[in-house]
Formats: structure tokens, sequence, C-alpha cells
């Protein structure tokens, strides 16, 4: 089959979280199975782009309402990903350096939106499945279904991915003029509450949707930011599969961040050089357990609560452990990370951005991950820390309680919370400083972690089961 994957982000060209890094993965391993899968995303100016050579595959026009703009499609020349990718070039639109975070998102994402379909459009073939990603690519099954301009590719199946369904891409009704021409009786595949939503339109439209863990699929039809009606009313169509994790990009013995490499077998030597070189960097204790939070500063991580967590953890359990944050999100979030670092007493500091080589490193170095999240769809980081020997101390909701079984359970290794408070964060933060005094068990849990297989095998084969069941 030929799938085409429409996104946002793709990792390593524009990543803000792990969409980027599911749409660099599973087409590569779609491929590995004979099937032939592309990714089409805009052409952010990142270091990638500019690092890379392109060949120009389609030029042309189209409109966004009553404005018209030109649109190229480039390719990159080498194959590198293991996967065709293509980018689009709006200027104006999609000649920025961030992915989001701009007051025209809604008409940046819906501008690259009709320029792919134009762009399909003009092919001699038809994709056998197009796989949209996110509220960002949402409208294209309706496009597809409804605008009159794509009758000629309007049996080309389409399949949603709901990565994190917070956000729904709204726009206001007064917008609608600039999707191409549509079916106007349709009106209600677009209306959600009295908006245009994106997200809404592509459960609706989308042959079958999935989302990214069983867990989060079930949560979904109580807890989706107001479309639990919609979720219980079109669960026929819906599946969840559990992300994978890219196991050639994510290997401690051959990770290219890393200094000090190593397997299972040499996981306490390797683990124990990369912590030093971390807490050395960073100003730590390295005798002490280190604990790193690796994420976005935001509600949805559960991340306003980190200064207190760690204040009230000194307090009630001692100055026993390290913290060390690595992330970027709320102003005020950040503030009060940056605040407690001259009350360190070498056991915290922070390190306010994105930074993908440090990340790698802190998985090395760690000996605990935490992640305290509201929401977690899937959730990859876990899966990177216990691929590393570093064991997650996790809220049981979404992909966490799907992957990570607590360490007092039979055949556990992580540690495990109900809620999203002080109190449960601050008592695993103490289970946590209590399990690294018995090095036996930190390394029977360690072995027992990287023993487990999260790869794309198994994710992509039901990947190809969803595309089957709608050929």
């Amino acid at each position: 089959m030929e799938i085409l994957h429409v996104s946002a982000e793709c990792y390593p060209v524009a990543k803000a979280g792990g969409l980027g890094d599911v749409v660099g993965a599973l087409p590569k391993y779609l491929n590995q199975l004979g099937h032939f899968a592309k990714v089409v995303m805009p052409m952010y100016r990142t270091k990638y782009l500019y690092n890379h050579d392109w060949e120009v595959v389609h030029k042309g026009y189209s409109n966004l309402g009553n404005w018209t703009f030109e649109f190229t499609v480039i390719k990159e020349a080498t194959n590198e990903l293991g996967f065709d990718l293509y980018l689009v070039d709006i200027n104006g639109l999609l000649d920025r350096e961030k992915v989001y975070g701009y007051d025209d998102d809604s008409e940046r994402f819906l501008a690259f939106q009709i320029a792919v379909l134009d762009w399909v459009n003009a092919w001699e073939h038809h994709p056998d499945v197009i796989h949209v990603h996110d509220h960002h690519t949402g409208l294209i099954p309706f496009m597809i279904k409804h605008s009159f301009r794509y009758r000629k590719i309007r049996s080309i199946p389409t399949v949603l991915t709901i990565h994190n369904a917070q956000y729904q891409g709204w726009m206001d009704w007064s917008k609608s003029n600039q999707i191409p021409e549509w079916d106007s009786w349709r009106w209600g595949l677009l209306d959600w509450e009295n908006n245009i939503n994106p997200l809404a339109s592509a459960i609706k439209c989308a042959d079958k949707v999935t989302t990214v863990s069983t867990s989060y699929l079930e949560e979904l039809r109580y807890m989706s930011n107001g479309l639990e009606d919609l979720f219980e009313y079109e669960k026929g169509k819906c599946v969840g599969i559990l992300n994978g994790i890219d196991v050639e990009v994510w290997d401690p013995n051959a990770d290219t961040y890393l200094e000090h490499h190593y397997s299972i077998k040499t996981a306490a030597a390797g683990k124990e050089k990369s912590k030093r070189e971390l807490c050395e960097t960073f100003n730590l204790d390295p005798e002490k357990p280190l604990i790193v939070f690796i994420g976005r500063l935001v509600g949805e991580k559960g991340s306003e609560l980190l200064p207190q967590v760690i204040g009230d953890s000194f307090y009630y359990v001692g100055r026993r452990m390290n913290f060390l944050i690595l992330g970027s999100g709320f102003p005020e979030v950040e503030a009060a990370l940056n605040a407690m670092k001259p009350l360190s007493q070498q056991d915290f500091n922070v390190f306010i951005g994105y930074n993908e080589a440090l990340s790698h490193k802190m998985y090395a170095g760690a000996d605990f991950l935490l992640m305290p999240s509201r929401v977690e769809p899937c959730g990859l980081n876990q899966m990177y820390s216990m691929r590393y020997g570093t064991i997650p101390m996790v809220r049981r909701i979404g992909g966490l309680k799907d992957t990570v079984i607590d360490f007092g359970e039979t055949n556990g290794y992580g540690i495990c919370y109900n809620h999203t408070a002080v109190g449960d964060i601050t008592h695993a933060v103490w289970r946590a400083v209590e399990l690294y005094q018995d090095k036996a068990l930190m390394q029977t849990l360690r072995e027992r972690m990287m023993n487990l297989d999260f790869s794309w095998e198994t994710s992509v084969k039901k990947y190809l089961e969803v595309y089957q069941s709608i050929q």
C-alpha cells in the first residue's frame, strides 16, 4: 500500500512533542514491511532544511478565501529518514522557525492542508490511504469528501490519529469561506458547539480514527475537552494503538548523543558514568539518587506542582535526592523553578528550553524519571527511560497506565500513583529514595525494564490492519 502521512511535525525536521517522534518513525517501519509510506509537512525554517539537499517536485497556486497564494512542494533528495519526505512552502505563512504559537496558526495550517490536497489532486495516481495527525490536518477528511475541487480524489480513504485531543484547532464560522468551496448542506460535519472544530470534523469524516493508547481511547469518552459525546457516538470506528519507539534512535548502546554507551549487561557501569558526567555539568551530588523531569512545563504535565513537590520532598524526605528539570512552557513555572536554583545544596538544577542532546543524556544518567501528568495520551518519555534503564515514576493515566507496572506488583518495574497531587508525587519521591538504597533490587528492575519490547513492530501491524479495513 501507499500511505501519505500529513502532519505538522516530524522528527528530526521539526518537533514540539510526541507527534513528531511518531511521524518520524511509523513511516520508516511501514516501509520496512514492504509498503510505501511518505510524509508531507510544512517547510519551517529549521536547521534540517538548511543542512540537506532538496528537489522541487511541484509548484502551484491556490487560495485561502479571497487571498491567492503560491505554494511549492520540495522533496528531500537522499531518503535518509527511510521514507520520502516532502515539505510545503507558502511564503508569509509557513516560512517561520517555530512550529506553533502564532496568531495566524489557523490560517497557516488550513493553507497547508489546501496545498497538500491540491498537490495530491495533481498526481497521476492516488495513494491508498491519507493518514492525518491531530487537528492541524483535521480538515482534510472533510475537504476530500465535500469540497467540489477534490471530486477526483474523493474515493481516497482517510485515517485520523489523535495524539492529543485537548487541542482542537477551533475556528470562528466567519472563516468558513477560507475552505475550498464545499457542499453547504454538510455544515454539520464542520460544526461543534457553534464553532468550526477541525478535530471534531476529522472524527466525523475520517474512515477510521486511532488514538495512541487503548486507555486513552477509553478516557476520551469522559475526558476530551468537550468532545465526550462525539467519542461515545463514533466509538465503533475508533481503535487504540499504543505508540512504539524508534529503537534505532533510542539505543543506549549506540546513541550518538552519549559519551558512555552501555547494554543491559553493562548498564550499571554505563549509567554511573553518564550520571557523574551529568551531575558535574549541573553541580549535583552524584552519590544521591537523580530524579529528572523532561517535558513541557504546562498544566497537562502537572509541571506547576514541581516547585512545591521539590520543596516538600526536601522538607519531609530530607535532602537525600537530586532533581534536574528540562523543559519550557508557562512563564510562571519557569520563573518559579529558576528562583529555586540559588537555594540548591548541590541537589537541584533546571535547564529552561528544548535540548534533544541533553534529553538523551538525562535518560542515560538519571535514576528516575518523574511524569505526574494530568493527561498523557501515550507518553513516549517513560518508554525512552525504560529503554535506558531509568525507572519511571508515573501517574496511572492514559498510556502511562498501559506501559508501567508498579515494582510492588508481580513483575513490576516502575513507581505508580493515582493522582496529580503534591502528596501523591511526594510519596513517590520517598519511595524512589528508599528504593535507591537497595542496589540489588535497582539492578533487577533495570534489567527487567531494559528487556521490555516497545519497538514499532507490533504497532505497525495494527496500523496496517486499520488501513486494510478501509480498502
